[in-house]
């Protein structure tokens, strides 16, 4: 188990530094074609839309025809996907094009890399497989805007060729290294609940773990959108020191997910871990409006990074240990909720700045706070059910 767990963690941090590297460069690709911001939010958004459509049906697939196969074709659709928009030369159809492709497979990654954790942890050690997945995105993630910020010294379009030239060699590293998770006396099992699953699925106590990881992406997708915004208007910061914000962020939460979550955190104690983090976060957004300068801005946007951390793998976990059908559906309609957070959640937090600075994060903290009663209503249903 250990040697496969290594295995994904490598593919899913080498995936999103993939997704990272573009990050920097995004927006100055977008520049020359006027309405940067409109441009840049419908890219984002397309791409989120489409994995929101794509991720549960990835994940029904996985469940009958096995996590690699799946995995192997949304490695090759993310090359694709990133080889077009370094293309594109500037042409707004061809980076559309290029959005909506790596959308559509995107969830044949993510959905299929958890799913594939979940096949191979028993349910006490799920939340520690999930932490490591946790972890691994977030490393991507740290050290992705980095490269793609030193490739971009070379040309705007390097860190999409070197993006595509990651997933291609992923796809030769996961059909030789990464064994197949779920046997095919499994996958016959699935199929023969695959018109069902997909509707049960978002039913029962479980279906309070769907909402809540909706509310956690879609403010955090709000701040996101907003938060260089308000500390560049609130304390004067550059785009560089909100930058390391994130970074100081991302770096707290993969120390949490990888050392919190994936040593301490066993099975039973999930609950509890996501209202602490549920109320870490609330008080991240609050302590967000009372930022002083770049270090009390760093140290409260980790407040933040802290408690979201511990939220999503154990999430994720209940999800996949509470689950009544195939683990692929399960961590896709995970996956497709994730994505329509990320869709929504800009469109809210960019509205919100616009009435006033400080209202995304003042509403994502009582949002934070508000889904506690989710968390609550979960408990009470299971407590019941048993």
């Amino acid at each position: 188990m250990k040697r496969q767990l290594g295995t994904i963690m490598v593919l899913l941090m080498t995936v999103f530094i993939g997704f990272g590297i573009i990050i920097p460069v995004l927006p100055a690709m977008v520049e020359s074609k006027g309405e940067v911001n409109f441009h840049l939010a419908l890219l984002l958004s397309l791409y989120s839309a489409a994995s929101f459509l794509m991720s549960p049906i990835w994940g029904g697939l996985s469940d009958r025809w096995g996590r690699k196969p799946i995995l192997l074709i949304g490695l090759f659709g993310f090359g694709v996907s990133f080889f077009i928009f370094g293309m594109s030369g500037h042409h707004l159809g061809w980076m559309y094009t290029s959005r909506i492709i790596g959308g559509l497979f995107s969830g044949a990654v993510t959905s299929c890399a958890v799913a594939y954790v979940a096949d191979i942890t028993t349910e006490e050690n799920r939340t520690k497989g999930m932490g490591l997945v946790g972890m691994a995105i977030g490393l991507g993630f740290i050290f992705g805007p980095p490269i793609g910020g030193v490739l971009s010294l070379i040309h705007l379009n390097a860190p999409f060729f070197a993006a595509s030239i990651l997933s291609f060699l992923l796809v030769a590293f996961t059909a030789k290294f990464l064994t197949e998770s779920l046997p095919a006396a499994m996958r016959s099992v699935h199929t023969k609940v695959k018109q069902s699953s997909r509707w049960t699925a978002f039913s029962g106590a479980i279906k309070y773990l769907y909402v809540l990881s909706f509310f956690v992406s879609f403010s955090l997708a709000g701040l996101e959108t907003t938060f260089q915004l308000f500390q560049i208007k609130h304390i004067g910061a550059t785009p560089f020191q909100v930058s390391m914000m994130f970074f100081v962020s991302g770096i707290v939460g993969a120390l949490i997910q990888g050392g919190v979550v994936r040593k301490r955190i066993k099975k039973g104690g999930e609950k509890k871990a996501i209202l602490i983090g549920l109320i870490l976060s609330a008080i991240g957004f609050f302590l967000i409006l009372l930022s002083s300068n770049v270090i009390t801005a760093a140290i409260y946007m980790s407040v933040f990074g802290a408690g979201n951390a511990l939220i999503r793998p154990c999430v994720l976990s209940l999800i996949t240990q509470r689950t009544t059908v195939g683990q692929g559906i399960a961590t896709g309609l995970s996956s497709s909720m994730d994505s329509l957070g990320r869709i929504l959640g800009p469109l809210m937090g960019m509205a919100l700045y616009g009435l006033s600075i400080s209202l995304p994060f003042a509403v994502s903290g009582i949002l934070s706070l508000a889904a506690v009663m989710l968390l609550m209503k979960f408990a009470k249903h299971i407590h019941y059910a048993t």
